[in-house]
């Protein structure tokens, strides 16, 4: 049979093990979503106030290991965030050092559900990457994926970058953050979302405005040549056409 070349790339990271007797409790009671069975799934650490701390790509590696996945700037942050409360929960929590691949196609690995198409996150491979950075960054543009530092900083709410979708369990118990995640679920309404915009361009600078007419209507936060994510306002009609810099640009249906 031929063999089967699959895509890989390099994902920077940070990884902090939480592992013990009640590491799936304490984890359940802090993260926006329940640790899994099996597998993994996608995950924050909150404020009280609803703003993200962390993204986390939580991996249930054991019956009691797990392993959660983070940007790579965001891993002390997450290590002393849950150290200060993890009061008398039997866990142990620290840092660990791998390197990831990213794999797309059918694989062996972590669930990685970051580029818009099948793929897995695997540890300490070896495998060489056959994509660059830069076309790994235009897949996470591609797909919608927000970014810690880029789309996600102390002035959004999840429900704004879509994370309300995938991170985030409105069947679960409490957890940080949760009144105001699930007021702005139910009786709330966002202004601004996150999204798509195809650009007749060179890629523009973050915190770009983006403008409808004569009015300013969102910001860019992340750009490659011919497509950009940006925070929109919703009442933006889905065929407006917005300028980005001096460049047309337009909103990807939604």
């Amino acid at each position: 049979m031929p063999t089967v070349t699959r895509e890989t790339a390099h994902r920077p990271r940070a990884y902090v093990r939480v592992a013990g007797p009640e590491a799936v409790d304490y984890l359940d009671r802090m993260l926006t979503n329940d640790v899994p069975e099996t597998g993994s799934a996608d995950a924050l650490l909150l404020t009280p106030k609803a703003r993200v701390i962390a993204q986390v790509l939580v991996w249930r590696r054991g019956g009691d290991d797990v392993l959660l996945l983070t940007e790579p700037e965001l891993g002390e942050t997450l290590r002393v965030q849950l150290l200060r409360s993890r009061f008398a929960a039997k866990c142990e929590i620290e840092l660990e050092e791998h390197v990831s691949t990213i794999v797309f196609g059918e694989a062996d690995g972590i669930a990685n559900r970051d580029y818009g198409a099948p793929a897995v996150e695997v540890l300490d491979s070896g495998l060489e990457p056959s994509l660059s950075a830069d076309e790994l960054e235009r897949r996470r543009i591609d797909a919608g994926t927000p970014r810690f530092g880029f789309e996600i900083d102390d002035r959004v709410l999840p429900a704004e970058a879509g994370l309300d979708e995938r991170a985030i369990s409105f069947d679960k118990g409490c957890f940080p953050g949760q009144e105001p995640v699930a007021r702005q679920h139910y009786r709330g309404k966002v202004n601004r979302r996150l999204r798509v915009l195809e650009l007749d361009g060179p890629a523009p600078a973050p915190e770009t405005p983006v403008v409808h007419g004569e009015k300013e209507v969102g910001r860019v936060t992340s750009a490659v040549p011919g497509l950009a994510l940006a925070y929109v306002r919703v009442e933006v009609p889905e065929s407006a056409e917005l300028v980005v810099g001096a460049a047309p640009a337009r909103l990807r249906r939604a």
